[in-house]
């Protein structure tokens, strides 16, 4: 059983947890301390009811009167009497820490002490007591009885023959106290804790919809009205703070599509011109350098645009079977001619934008051929995440270089020609729409069992409950 599933991953949970938990120690800090403390207020009651008894003068003897079976013996009658003999009997153990505590309380009252003696006896096994109990069915004090024990002293003065005999019933009211201390701490939970539920109710609430708020607006900025600023004064100041962050940034975007689609206008317009132009050139090798070199800043210009506009895409989610998009794009490569190969697949349907998929694995699959000439796309589920591995045969990628290929116009090769390598955008756009569908996308060396690098390994992670 996995211990770390139950532990709540809620702020509320978490808090309502943590005091719980501390309720609970502190209850049973104070819950031992009573006890051990009542504890010693028994046995301090217990010792001096004893020494009471002892120094009283018992006027009755159990061992030396003959009680007829109608006479009806009194509490006092069964604590006290005389014996001659020592009351210690064969086989028992004397209490010497009670024996110790007694002499103290006997010596305060200047009681000289020959010897004394404290054991503890089952009512049954006392002849005192059992025969006082003979009978008694009306005695009305339920603390003697045969099922009971009783704490026995015994004190013989200096200068005395006899004995004196007291005896006190052990009263265990253990599952009182404990019934107490469980009542108390039930109490204090549900004042406490549900009280503190409340309040932190009040203050999650809104917090939980601030984070459904920024997790949509991660998505698709701008959409939405709002949202309403609750909760006490700190989260609705929050509230208030991203709603004017959100604003802000939704200008920003906007603004940034209206630049980037003037930019994509005026530089398309002239290199359309110039498209028309190098028409009239007579050298055909001339013409085709130059035609090459305008398509080439033509998609470069459509992979700048797509990368700043890959946040607001205009297309929904749709269900889409991922098998059969990685299958369709594989078949297109095989058409061509191109050494890509479909490996395992597991069928998995999730919401995507499959246009902005298929680029992304596009991407992948181009880098992995440009590299590694012989490429194989593979789909499968890891948790709860559909992973596409992208797996050439190149070079691989050296280890310190490996995060700085995601970025932006970065490049293994040092050219910006497309046959060796574009602009360095393709990479940096998969991440970007695997980030835009909330997954994610990794790059990894192959090796084989000598800790050779045999390829690379490109992986789009995409959570199947997207």
């Amino acid at each position: 059983m996995n211990l770390a599933r139950l532990f709540p991953r809620s702020l509320l949970g978490q808090m309502l947890l943590a005091v719980a938990l501390a309720l609970l120690v502190a209850q049973t800090i104070a819950a031992v301390l009573l006890f051990q403390a009542e504890e010693n207020r028994r046995e301090a009651r217990l010792v001096n009811a004893l020494a009471f008894q002892l120094v009283s003068d018992p006027q009755f003897d159990f061992s030396t009167r003959d009680r007829g079976p109608n006479r009806r013996a009194s509490r006092r009658q069964f604590r006290i009497e005389r014996a001659l003999a020592s009351p210690v009997m064969r086989g028992e153990t004397r209490d010497h820490e009670r024996e110790a505590a007694l002499k103290g309380v006997l010596a305060e009252q200047e009681i000289e002490v020959g010897e004394l003696v404290v054991l503890t006896r089952k009512m049954a096994q006392d002849p005192h007591v059992s025969r006082g109990l003979q009978g008694q069915q009306n005695f009305g004090d339920d603390r003697w009885n045969m099922d009971g024990q009783i704490v026995l002293a015994g004190l013989k003065r200096d200068g005395e023959t006899g004995w004196r005999v007291a005896r006190v019933p052990i009263v265990r009211n253990g599952m009182a106290r404990v019934q107490n201390v469980l009542l108390q701490t039930l109490v204090l939970f549900v004042v406490l804790v549900g009280g503190l539920a409340i309040l932190l109710r009040r203050i999650t609430r809104p917090l939980a919809a601030l984070t459904s708020r920024v997790e949509r607006f991660a998505g698709r900025p701008g959409e939405g009205e709002p949202l309403a600023p609750s909760g006490p004064d700190d989260t609705r100041r929050l509230i208030n703070a991203h709603n004017a962050m959100e604003s802000r940034i939704a200008s920003l975007t906007d603004e940034k599509d209206v630049m980037l689609g003037a930019i994509g206008h005026d530089l398309k317009t002239p290199l359309a011109a110039l498209r028309v132009r190098i028409e009239n050139i007579d050298d055909d090798g001339e013409r085709t350098k130059l035609a090459a070199i305008i398509e080439d800043i033509t998609r470069t210009l459509d992979d700048i645009l797509s990368l700043a506009r890959i946040g607001r895409s205009s297309e929904p989610l749709e269900k889409t079977n991922l098998a059969a998009l990685i299958a369709s794009l594989v078949e297109e490569y095989e058409d061509m001619g191109a050494k890509v190969t479909l490996g395992a697949q597991e069928r998995i349907g999730l919401p995507l934008r499959a246009t902005l998929v298929r680029r992304a694995v596009r991407n992948l699959v181009d880098n992995g051929l440009r590299y590694g000439e012989e490429v194989e796309v593979s789909l499968g589920q890891v948790g709860d995440m559909a992973v596409i591995s992208i797996a050439d045969h190149g070079p691989g990628i050296p280890a310190e270089g490996m995060a700085a290929m995601l970025r932006p116009f970065t490049r293994g090769e040092a050219s910006r020609n497309r046959d060796t390598g574009g602009a360095g955008l393709g990479l940096t756009l998969a991440r970007a729409i695997a980030e835009q569908h909330g997954g994610t996308m990794s790059l990894a060396n192959r090796t084989d069992s000598h800790g050779r690098i045999v390829g690379l390994l490109a992986k789009i992670s995409l959570p199947i409950g997207a």
